[in-house]
């Protein structure tokens, strides 16, 4: 089972989370102005690489926030979460996990 770690409420339980897809995404400004087929590679294409990715999760069943984590899709390591507006670096979140040392 996955520990992540809600920044608001701690590590939790992955059964507390839900998933809601890639971070960071922008919206288009105008989907009205988009064709059927840019419409639907906006919501159903991902990048889907393998390694460090970013998600956005719910904290379902505690704070009901929306966050965001850095997964490893190989092997599922969680790298590290951060509140949603923040963009910090793979170091950031390595510094965070180790208390502010470097790892």
């Amino acid at each position: 089972m996955l520990k992540i770690k809600c920044p608001y409420c701690g590590e939790r339980d992955e059964t507390e989370f839900s998933y809601g897809g890639e971070a960071h995404r922008a919206r288009p400004e105008d989907p009205h102005a988009l064709s059927d087929e840019q419409w639907a590679d906006f919501l159903f294409m991902r990048s889907n690489k393998k390694g460090a990715s970013r998600e956005r999760w719910l904290h379902a069943q505690g704070c009901r926030r929306w966050f965001n984590v850095v997964r490893n899709t190989a092997d599922h390591t969680i790298l590290g979460s951060y509140k949603v507006g923040e963009q910090p670096t793979l170091n950031d979140l390595k510094k965070r996990k180790s208390g502010g040392r470097d790892i």
